[in-house]
């Protein structure tokens, strides 16, 4: 009945010249169901496809997550640079926590989580791919109107399973995905830090973005992504942080030749 009773008030105001023009102005109210509505119809229709286009041309699925239908939009923002998906940022900028915006579309607040995970460190000694988690937050509270998140100030109180760690990436090995996670929380139940803490032994390499939606109960609702290489300033990125291998330098390992039987002449005759 709430749903219809929403649809109804759409209907209404679909056609008013004056709620168009305060939407295309940026100044609707998100409390309201019609301006929720333009703004989900304008992402679904423009950003959100780009979004999927890089999710899929980068190989997030299934290389992260076997699958996902964002129903949230989020923006990242390291200082005054709106990052786009798939967009490389450089070493010194990355340093600092960014700035998350997220938009969901429908009424009510929630609580969510977020988690920043870099799937692609090299294990020298298997010759594959680690995940490595740089950020984790949890009961963060977000609601259409209330969008604004920032990092570093989530990272100084308790909602904070592991504070942000630089993006990285050593000499020599291929650029590195950074995917943001936006969970939303089970029930809009909070969690307690400390039992989670203890339960998921949190730490940051070889972690596992699956085990931990399934150990919170987390839906994925919202998704962004950003790239990072070695550049001139990752040495001392990796320095400040206490990072090790920024002296390391990676090559790929020459496949051996095979051996070779030369074949007998009278084959070409």
């Amino acid at each position: 009945m709430q749903k219809h009773l929403e649809d109804l008030k759409i209907l209404a105001d679909i056609n008013d010249p004056v709620i168009k023009k305060r939407f295309e102005d940026g100044q609707g109210d998100m409390d309201r169901p019609i301006y929720r509505y333009l703004a989900d119809r304008q992402w679904r229709q423009q950003r959100r496809l780009i979004l999927l286009q890089r999710i899929n041309q980068m190989h997030i699925v299934p290389d992260v997550v076997p699958y996902l239908d964002p129903t949230a939009e989020v923006r990242l923002n390291f200082g005054r640079r709106d990052v786009h998906p798939g967009d490389f940022v450089e070493s010194q900028k990355s340093e600092v926590p960014p700035r998350l915006s997220i938009h969901v579309f429908d009424k009510g607040e929630r609580l969510v989580s977020i988690v920043v995970v870099d799937p692609d460190v090299p294990n020298t000694e298997t010759d594959s791919f680690d995940a490595r988690c740089h950020f984790f937050a949890v009961n963060v509270p977000i609601s259409p109107s209330s969008t604004s998140v920032s990092l570093a100030r989530i990272a100084d109180g308790s909602h904070t399973i592991r504070p942000w760690l630089p993006p990285n990436a050593q000499k020599g090995s291929p650029y590195h995905r950074l995917v943001v996670f936006v969970l939303e929380q089970k029930d809009g139940e909070s969690l307690d830090t400390q039992a989670l803490k203890r339960m998921m032994g949190i730490q940051a390499a070889r972690f596992n973005i699956r085990s931990c939606m399934d150990k919170i109960h987390g839906k994925l609702v919202g998704i962004h992504l950003f790239r990072t290489k070695w550049d001139d300033g990752m040495a001392g990125v990796m320095q400040r942080a206490n990072i090790a291998g920024a002296d390391i330098e990676l090559k790929r390992m020459k496949s051996e030749k095979l051996p070779y039987k030369k074949k007998k002449s009278e084959r070409y005759r």
